[in-house]
């Protein structure tokens, strides 16, 4: 275990000693930090609310997530913005940090008043859709930079998207499905990190899935751009060879190819990749039961994240469990500058389960994972120095 982190982990272990007592066979890490996450309020509380969306990010371990912008009213404003941080307020059981939105209503025509939401935001972000205009991506990285904030950018090209819904390879060749092709993110991308290296601002690109992405992020780093990078676990576990015609299998980027999934295996394992993020982004029932083609696109991630990284890649020796609490706890948390405290998470790691969404705590129900057994289960969530979760068994 990296020397830097070991003090730490022995502070959280006595801290848990204090409300579990026996910690024999657990394990102990810093509550995790999850910068990608939907809770739908305020403007579409049927999906998700706050609480019910903190409730089952602290049942995943998590002690910190960042909210993205695309609710009703969008926080595009400081006025904006008081609709959901008053609700974070009364009804978070985790730290909430929102995100403030790039551009008015997430339109991509007008920059959103950055100013006065700079000291309430955690970043900024257009995330659900990719700001389109590269003179208004300019003046968002420049105004970004002088007010010393990060721009999280979802990349995604329109102009060749040609209405598709998932990944445009093989399984939609075979069964008459239309593609999103994986230039239409990369290409986004590449053209923000030529800007993000002209401007010197900050740049985080989100949810990254495919290959080329990897490449590019890969080489701005090298070239000393101040970038930094998350895919989300489904990415590095699933690939379209796993879909299957139900919508919650939909996600947008999708899904892609096996060697776009080695590629982010082998861009967490170097370093390219800064860490894990679950775009946890749940829907009502009827909005994910029209198949790949009609349903909305995300699925719900929190409760999940942990236990099928712990199982699909620590237990097969892919990567340490110190790397998984790099890149889901620490790496986060140093980016995006949110402090730990005395926030922990404690797990049986070798106790099995089997995935059931009706026993999620989160409103959403559409997961790929479905009825798959995996390995970790979280005992307790202390948050604050108040436990936020606590497994009854």
């Amino acid at each position: 275990m990296d020397k830097t982190i070991k003090p730490q982990y022995q502070t959280l272990r006595e801290v848990a000693t204090e409300f579990l007592g026996d910690l024999s066979h657990l394990a102990v890490f810093p509550g995790f930090c999850d910068v990608h996450v939907h809770f739908r309020e305020p403007g579409f509380s049927y999906k998700e609310t706050i609480k019910s969306g903190s409730l089952a990010a602290a049942r995943g371990g998590y002690t910190a997530v960042c909210t993205m912008p695309n609710l009703n009213p969008v926080p595009d404003s400081k006025e904006h913005l008081a609709a959901q941080t008053d609700i974070i307020k009364r009804d978070a059981v985790i730290a909430v940090y929102p995100y403030g939105a790039i551009t008015k209503g997430e339109l991509g025509v007008e920059l959103a008043d950055m100013d006065s939401l700079a000291y309430d935001v955690i970043a900024f972000s257009d995330d659900g859709r990719g700001v389109q205009d590269i003179g208004m991506m300019r003046a968002a990285m420049q105004k970004a930079k002088s007010l010393g904030k990060i721009i999280a950018a979802h990349c995604e090209d329109n102009t060749l998207l040609y209405g598709g819904y998932i990944h445009d390879g093989v399984y939609a060749r075979t069964h008459g499905h239309k593609g999103i092709c994986s230039e239409s993110e990369y290409k986004q991308i590449e053209r923000d990190l030529k800007l993000a290296e002209e401007i010197g601002c900050k740049y985080h690109v989100c949810h990254i899935s495919c290959k080329e992405s990897v490449e590019l992020i890969c080489d701005a780093k090298k070239s000393g751009v101040d970038v930094t990078c998350e895919t989300a676990p489904h990415y590095l576990v699933l690939d379209e060879n796993d879909l299957l015609e139900d919508g919650r299998f939909k996600m947008n980027p999708p899904l892609r190819s096996s060697a776009d999934k080695e590629a982010l295996i082998e861009g967490i394992m170097d370093g390219t990749i800064d860490m894990i993020a679950t775009d946890h982004a749940p829907h009502s029932a009827e909005e994910k039961s029209k198949g790949l083609s009609g349903s909305a696109f995300g699925i719900v991630g929190l409760e999940t994240a942990f236990p099928l990284l712990n199982t699909y890649l620590v237990k097969k020796g892919i990567i340490s469990i110190d790397k998984l609490i790099e890149l889901m706890a620490i790496n986060p948390r140093s980016r995006f500058n949110i402090a730990l405290h005395k926030d922990l998470c404690v797990w049986d790691l070798d106790r099995e389960f089997i995935v059931n969404p009706d026993e999620f705590l989160t409103y959403g129900r559409a997961t790929p994972l479905s009825g798959k057994k995996l390995y970790g289960v979280n005992k307790l969530t202390v948050y604050n120095d108040k436990v936020v979760y606590k497994d009854n068994n």
